[in-house]
């Protein structure tokens, strides 16, 4: 059995989340990590200048490389209602809006939170930030949560960093799922 390790950044509410920081450097590398095949996840995404899409392909193609089945990668505004029904797992970002520093709030929170039941899925949520994530990621997760899904995590990615930051929150996806 292969050890695992967890950055010692924030983490809420099992085991992984927050990821607004800086990062230690990590290369990702599949065949080092535990593998949970099998998985299937579908991914829906809300992007404005394609960031979060970006987080959301690099993120869909490491978790392929532990043997997981993408099962859609759609916008949350046009969901790909046969991907969900088909996923363990349902992975939701979004883009944070608002001022500088303060007022930030994840983009769409309303259509999220309008996605259809979600009840007996998985979830997690990602948000992609420039300067500051504020409590979005607590917003989005909430939002995602209300759709009925077990929300068991998220992750809030710099988008200065966001293939570092897709690296992590596929570590820690991959990890969450093998602990559960």
């Amino acid at each position: 059995s292969t050890a695992r390790s967890r950055p010692s950044t924030p983490c809420w509410p099992s085991g992984f989340g927050g990821g607004s920081g800086d990062l230690p450097q990590r290369r990702y590398d599949a065949a080092r990590r535990g593998t949970l095949s099998n998985v299937k996840a579908a991914i829906l995404v809300e992007s404005l200048t394609g960031n979060t899409w970006h987080a959301a392909e690099k993120t869909a193609e490491l978790l392929t490389q532990e043997r997981w089945t993408i099962t859609g990668l759609s916008k949350v505004r046009e969901p790909d209602l046969a991907a969900i029904q088909a996923a363990d797992l349902i992975l939701v970002g979004t883009w944070v809006h608002g001022a500088f520093v303060f007022g930030q709030a994840p983009w769409a929170v309303n259509s999220i939170s309008n996605l259809p039941a979600l009840s007996g899925k998985k979830a997690a949520g990602f948000c992609t930030f420039a300067l500051s994530p504020g409590k979005s990621l607590d917003k989005l997760t909430r939002a995602v949560g209300d759709t009925g899904a077990y929300v068991i995590g998220g992750f809030a990615m710099n988008r200065s960093k966001l293939d570092q930051h897709s690296e992590e929150f596929a570590v820690r996806l991959v990890d969450a799922l093998a602990d559960a």
